[in-house]
């Protein structure tokens, strides 16, 4: 693996993502904030699906830098059971397969930058 995009998102063994749950209320946000009155606490690997959409332009450059010639990608929103909804991109799954409550897991993927970031795969078809 390379460098993670940004270390405080998940945890590696097993990939998690760290949420943070408000020690007054309960609440669990993503990503946890630097903020004491939050205790860090791993999220579910697994959920679901909540909403998507296909990235068939490149992003606004700056501070889009992806590579070229660029190519689509899928992104959207995952439901973790319990928990909160993360905005995430989507990896090794078809276009053609994306919809609302399919069943997916966390996956670290790499960039052609040597930086890892997260992503959700079909649950099952994780590597």
């Amino acid at each position: 693996m390379g460098t993670p995009i940004a270390a405080w998102l998940w945890q590696d063994e097993p990939p998690a993502l760290i949420g943070g749950r408000d020690r007054a209320t309960g609440r669990i946000v993503f990503p946890c904030p630097a903020d004491e009155r939050f205790e860090p606490m791993p999220l579910p690997r697994r959920g679901t699906i909540w909403s998507w959409t296909v990235q068939r332009f490149p992003p606004k450059s700056p501070p889009y830098a992806g590579p070229e010639p660029f190519e689509p990608f899928a992104l959207g929103y995952v439901e973790l059971p319990g928990t909160v909804i993360v905005e995430a991109r989507f990896h090794g799954v078809g276009f053609d397969e994306l919809r609302t409550g399919l069943a997916v897991e966390l996956v670290i993927v790499p960039l052609t930058d040597g930086t890892d970031i997260f992503a959700f795969t079909k649950a099952g078809d994780a590597a």
